[in-house]
């Protein structure tokens, strides 16, 4: 019997096969791709970091037992809590200036948004240590100022937070502007429709969906400030590195006690690694982006 009705273009419906039947026809069974070059390149990963990975740890002079003996010295956990303490105040007071600059240059004053653009200009083009040591100078700049003499006047640790945050706010600049621009049009000018004022649209309409496009970056920076802050010892603040380069001096002991210092870095970056990702999938709810 054939299929096709010679009275029409069209098909007949294949007709089911009887019950008991084994010559029914089968869905194709699914076979799986074959990933062999991704395997291939595992096991050749595998076999270079092996080695490596036990000449770590095999390696007397590493001295891992010196090592284990100054992680939790008083010395080292005191320039942790300093190192921890000059990141936070460095972060919260480098966006607070940064979001403030961030609405000049999206102002459209012509001197605000030239006095933004200057400020990130500026504080991006030069080094930071050269920032550092302009400030720990500053006496021999300006002797005095409004009568007051500056020689002395700034503590190593004042000198490394005003010269980090002010460092901080250029980048901190780019990014809140970076998430302001990426929130759409169409939700400030319904902000506008509705009555709210500047002030009140960027805090309760602009920000919250800014978050998602800032939250990144600011991780980004966050953890790059942490290991930024090993800088400042080059003006003796008792940071993390200051802390185990004075134990060093005096022990000779270098290995280990940057070793010391290496690991309680990895470690503190990768509590601040995973609060980004939840961080990030907080403000992405709701969003293609969530998972």
């Amino acid at each position: 019997m054939s299929l096709a009705d010679p009275a029409s273009d069209t098909l007949a419906e294949p007709v089911p096969a009887p019950p008991g039947r084994t010559d029914a026809p089968t869905a194709p069974r699914i076979v799986p791709r074959r990933r062999t070059g991704q395997w291939t390149a595992a096991v050749a990963v595998l076999v270079l970091l092996t080695p490596a990975a036990l000449s770590v740890v095999r390696n007397d002079a590493f001295q891992w037992d010196v090592v284990a003996d100054y992680f939790l010295t008083t010395a080292v956990l005191r320039g942790l809590g300093l190192t921890l303490w000059l990141t936070a105040v460095v972060m919260a007071l480098g966006f607070a200036l940064g979001t403030l600059l961030a609405t000049m240059r999206l102002s459209a004053n012509p001197v605000l948004r030239g006095v933004s653009w200057g400020y990130v200009w500026l504080f991006r083009s030069t080094p930071i240590l050269v920032q550092l040591l302009f400030w720990f100078n500053i006496g021999a700049l300006y002797p005095t100022v409004l009568g007051i003499r500056t020689v002395n006047l700034l503590s190593p640790v004042a000198v490394a937070v005003i010269g980090l945050t002010l460092h901080e706010a250029a980048y901190a600049t780019e990014v809140v502007r970076g998430g302001i621009l990426s929130v759409e049009r169409g939700q400030l000018e319904a902000a506008q429709s509705l009555g709210l004022g500047a002030r009140r649209r960027l805090r309760r309409i602009v920000l919250p969906q800014a978050m998602r496009a800032i939250v990144p970056p600011a991780g980004n920076m966050l953890i790059g400030t942490l290991k930024g802050t090993s800088i400042v010892s080059v003006i003796a603040v008792q940071d993390l590195l200051y802390s185990v380069q004075l134990v060093y001096h005096r022990t000779y002991q270098v290995i280990p006690l940057l070793l010391v210092a290496t690991l309680w870095y990895v470690l503190v970056t990768s509590v601040l690694g995973v609060g980004q990702h939840y961080l990030e999938r907080h403000y992405a709810r709701g969003t293609a982006g969530a998972r």
